[in-house]
């Protein structure tokens, strides 16, 4: 079966047991190399790159929803999603699927909602769907190099504006960096977050001030240099800054 017949047997399908006009489009950020990604699909239909994204089913909630068309997707599972915006320009997949007619179930006009999270590439074996040629995770700075389908490229922009929005207000790299880290490590997150270089004393002051680090009573060995010392988020503390906000950053 080709692309374009799996998408006309996905429309018969998705008739049956999909609302109209509303989708779901989850935006998953990732942290290597000290650089951000974001996991994308490469479809067989047109070969160009898409959020792993769906319909939610008629009998769903919208929230269980996006988790099932992670799983079906990408094989990711046991994730948190936090919605971020509404997304509901008239034309927004027409061009797409532009070689189909207008009984295509896909070519109605959708207003998708958008989600995003924060994880660790390494969490996860990626499985792409029958859809998709591929599923990987793409370094932001590559994305303006790339074709987007839809509107997935401003969907990123957005969910990534949020993302540094919510950096002064919430903590982040309980789900981005490994269990022990450094003080650098740390920063270079929130600099690939911001996009921008930050001052390394005001840094370290600010985070420690947060109440959220734990000093181990270890260091990262096998550099050049002295060896680092480690550290790991309290637990109790992040939780209660994720819920009740950053007072002193």
């Amino acid at each position: 079966m080709d692309s374009k017949q799996q998408l006309l047997q996905q429309s018969i399908e998705a008739k049956e047991i999909f609302l109209p006009h509303i989708s779901a489009d989850p935006v998953i950020f990732g942290f290597e190399h000290n650089e951000l990604k974001v996991l994308l699909l490469k479809t067989n239909y047109r070969k160009i790159w898409l959020l792993p994204g769906g319909y939610v089913g008629k009998d769903e909630d919208l929230d269980d929803a996006v988790k099932r068309i992670l799983k079906e997707r990408s094989g990711i599972t046991d994730i948190y999603l936090e919605e971020f915006g509404v997304f509901g320009k008239k034309n927004r997949s027409e061009f797409y699927f532009e070689d189909f007619d207008e009984t295509l179930f896909q070519k109605q006009r959708f207003i998708t909602v958008g989600y995003y999270a924060l994880y660790r590439p390494s969490m996860f074996r990626l499985i792409p769907d029958e859809f998709s040629e591929t599923c990987e995770w793409v370094f932001v700075s590559k994305l303006p190099e790339i074709e987007f389908g839809m509107d997935h490229y401003e969907i990123i922009q957005k969910a990534l504006l949020t993302l540094r929005q919510k950096i002064s207000t919430k903590p982040i790299g309980k789900n981005l960096l490994p269990e022990k880290f450094t003080l650098p490590e740390l920063q270079k997150l929130y600099e690939a977050v911001l996009g921008k270089e930050l001052n390394r004393g005001n840094f370290y002051r600010k985070i420690k001030n947060l109440g959220i680090l734990k000093k181990l009573d270890e260091q990262r060995r096998g550099g050049a240099h002295k060896a680092p010392d480690l550290y790991s988020f309290d637990e109790e503390h992040y939780a209660k800054a994720m819920e009740n906000g950053l007072s002193s950053w």
